[in-house]
């Protein structure tokens, strides 16, 4: 690969490297390490993310603990973190073999035996840039990678569709969500994932940029949280609008940009977005990815009944911010300001924001990178 650069997009902002190391290292203690952190340690050994707004232990933030530690240099809690996932979440037998329960009680005990890709797609690449990083004489980290990579298009119930190559919501659906589609990791499985699965990550890859063209609508830039295969919404309790899962697809398809360079599509898409949500109101809608607003009827809601509206506030412009790695000049830099301004959220529903939050820190200030 040639090497990357990775620029301080904040300078844009006035925000020298020091004053943005100085933030990135405040935030990434008051998230993981202080009294309200998301992380916690058993014991000296193990290490699990608690969603602190479901009271469970889910593959999406074990997987994504360990990217942060990982691109901090934090390998104990990476290794922790692992540990706990294998002994706990790994299922061992069954058409699930080798992936990871979603969702387990704090003991460890799993609330299910089903998975959700996202866990493992982001579990295989922090383990392939942990095997390129560190050494360890416990792990081999590149094999428990090359594991879980087999097991996604191998087993009976494949996360990856065979015939297209587009990863599913689940292994047993045959529908998508957009934002499981990481095109830039899939480059790097193909490169150092098993040789024998190398062709169908480059095809994964192409047809995953292709199905993000389809998914995101034209005007708008938004996703679904669920979408057929043709990247039309797919209605399942509610999930066919732009909602917490959906943030995440214009943060994915700006890394994808950092990475391996802005196309035409990632710069109409990002300038899309960014355009929509530029009208204040925008950011506290739920809506269809046309921008129509949702019924009040489609919205989660508590158990009152009252709509909840956008449940994720931090994560929103935490994940629009991210794109102004592709959007430069006013537009890309209100957001950038906006974020800035931000600070980590507190209260019950921290966890998804303030993971959202730090992934764009690391972005949009130079350490979000690939480890060779």
């Amino acid at each position: 690969m040639n090497k990357l650069t990775y620029p301080n997009f904040f300078e844009r902002i006035g925000k020298n490297k020091d004053e943005v190391q100085k933030r990135l290292e405040k935030d990434f203690s008051t998230i993981f390490l202080s009294e309200d952190r998301i992380y916690h340690e058993d014991g000296d050994n193990y290490g699990y993310m608690v969603d602190t707004g479901n009271h469970d232990v889910r593959s999406e933030g074990q997987s994504y603990g360990m990217m942060i530690a990982l691109q901090m240099n934090k390998q104990h809690m990476f290794d922790c973190i692992w540990r706990w996932t294998k002994k706990y979440m790994l299922i061992k037998e069954g058409d699930n073999k080798g992936y990871f329960g979603w969702s387990a009680q704090l003991d460890g005990t799993l609330n299910s035996t089903g998975p959700a890709p996202d866990g493992e797609e982001f579990f295989a690449m922090a383990l392939l840039f942990a095997s390129n990083r560190w050494k360890s004489n416990e792990f081999d980290y590149a094999q428990d990678a090359k594991d879980i990579l087999h097991a996604m298009i191998h087993n009976k119930e494949p996360m990856f569709n065979p015939d297209n190559k587009l990863i599913k919501f689940v292994p047993n659906m045959e529908i998508s969500d957009p934002s499981y589609h990481l095109p830039h990791f899939y480059e790097l499985f193909a490169l150092w994932g098993s040789q024998a699965d190398k062709n169908f990550f480059k095809e994964a890859t192409v047809a995953s940029r292709e199905y993000l063209k389809k998914a995101c609508h034209p005007e708008t830039g938004l996703s679904a949280e669920y979408a057929d295969y043709d990247g039309r919404p797919y209605n399942l309790r509610n999930h066919h609008l732009f909602y917490s899962d959906a943030y995440r697809t214009g943060a994915n398809i700006s890394l994808d940009a950092l990475w391996f360079g802005a196309t035409e599509f990632h710069k109409t898409q990002a300038n899309a977005i960014l355009n929509w949500f530029s009208v204040e109101e925008r950011l506290d809608i739920v809506c269809h990815i046309d921008g129509t607003p949702a019924t009040p009827e489609e919205q989660v809601t508590e158990i009152d009944g009252k709509p909840l509206g956008v449940l994720h506030p931090l994560g929103l412009l935490a994940t629009l911010a991210t794109s102004a790695i592709i959007i430069e000049g006013e537009l890309g830099d209100k957001f950038l300001q906006k974020l800035w301004d931000s600070e980590p959220r507190i209260g019950n529903r921290r966890y998804y924001d303030n993971l959202l939050y730090f992934f764009a820190l690391l972005a949009l200030s130079g350490n979000y990178k690939i480890y060779v």
